[in-house]
């Protein structure tokens, strides 16, 4: 096991009524002046939003309420809002929703304390942000993890460029699991496969020596298979929600990989495909991930043939044979879930091969760079994982 630091500072609020602490949290970190930021109509025809407005209003907290993020949250709206929220003096930015609201969110906030700086400088590396709004997320949809993570995306629309990068830790999340029992069943699929994602990408790993890590990222991945396929059959099942509520929480808090390094090979191949595409998050990693399997497998064949004997009870045949069975099994889960394994399926075609290089390069900054650790990938690597995707 490697040395690791941990912290995960966000305070949580879960269950039924949570959303009643919104003002009473609010005020607990500083908040006097707030940006409500929220997604479609849906937060307000549940009526959460105004829930949450006359909550703040009975508790004369000061707020201006805007909506309109979109699915891979968009750097134009980001830097609207971070430009109202500089001019109305907001002190605290409020996230009603799921992944792409909390990441504009901790945009906003970033970009209101530090307003002589565009955003993006940040999201491309050029320069490091520190200082922050706070954030409070209430959460409407088990997905991304953004809730609890230090990190967010962003996609700038002119140049189809979506882009990942640190960011502080909402100060406190708030998840009353019924409201997620409303979202549509596409965004409910993808944000599933999205938990289960990212402790995949923290478990393939060459490190050695990590069972409790590996035994929590195992349980929780098992958990998450087991309840999907619960609300798959029931909907409104409102104690399998909880659970896989909770998991995507923990998730994407670093505590299912703590003492390894973190791949998120996926994550570097989907973010390009649902940049150019807009496809959803959650749909376009499991369109790659069983090309990217088969594609590094061999770097450390018995850590995959370990995967399918912990989670789907693989036990027959040499260490290559398990590790495809696994990766089969996996591939086949996402299947049976409804999100994409393929190219096609994500609904975007098989694309040419000047359309596999123009992607290939992206990930790889023109083929300057290698991502990801557990198999580091080259140019060569990517066209070869996207091309098995292809179909």
């Amino acid at each position: 096991m490697h040395s690791f630091e941990y912290h995960c500072p966000t305070e949580i609020i879960f269950g039924d009524g949570a959303e009643e602490h919104v003002a009473e949290k609010i005020r607990k970190y500083g908040g006097a002046r707030v940006m409500i930021l929220y997604g479609g109509g849906s937060a307000v025809r549940s009526g959460l939003v105004p829930k949450i407005e006359r909550l703040l209003t009975e508790n004369g907290i000061e707020f201006k309420t805007l909506g309109g993020v979109q699915t891979n949250p968009r750097l134009s709206f980001a830097r609207q809002a971070v430009r109202e929220a500089h001019d109305a003096k907001i002190n605290f930015v409020l996230a009603v929703g799921g992944g792409s609201v909390i990441d504009t969110a901790k945009a906003v906030a970033l970009g209101a304390a530090n307003p002589s700086t565009d955003i993006w400088e940040h999201w491309l590396n050029k320069v490091h942000l520190e200082k922050t709004l706070p954030v409070g997320a209430v959460l409407t949809i088990a997905a991304a993890g953004s809730e609890t993570s230090d990190s967010a995306v962003l996609t700038d629309e002119d140049s189809g460029l979506k882009r990942g990068s640190i960011t502080p830790r909402p100060a406190f999340a708030i998840m009353n699991p019924k409201f997620a029992l409303t979202v549509p069943h596409y965004p409910l699929i993808c944000g599933i496969a999205d938990i289960i994602m990212h402790t995949l990408e923290r478990y393939f790993s060459k490190v050695e020596g990590n069972e409790f890590t590996d035994m929590v990222a195992e349980s929780l991945i098992k958990n998450v298979m087991a309840h999907s396929k619960i609300l798959l059959k029931n909907p409104q099942d409102l104690h399998a929600m909880s659970e896989i509520m909770w998991c995507g929480s923990v998730s994407h808090t670093g505590f299912t990989g703590l003492g390894r390094d973190r791949d998120f090979s996926a994550h570097k191949l989907g973010h390009e495909l649902s940049g150019r595409y807009d496809v959803l998050h959650g749909a376009s990693l499991t369109a790659v991930w069983a090309s990217w399997a088969r594609t590094v497998y061999t770097v450390k064949p018995e850590r995959f043939a370990n995967f399918a004997e912990k989670i789907f009870g693989i036990t027959d045949g040499t260490i290559d044979e398990r590790a495809h069975a696994g990766i089969d099994a996996m591939e086949n889960y996402f299947r049976e879930l409804g999100t994409p394994t393929n190219f096609s399926e994500l609904g975007i075609g098989v694309q040419s091969d000047d359309e596999i290089n123009f992607l290939a390069d992206m990930v790889t900054a023109g083929g300057t760079k290698k991502v990801a650790t557990f198999q580091p990938l080259d140019k060569n690597l990517v066209v070869e994982i996207y091309r098995k995707a292809n179909r």
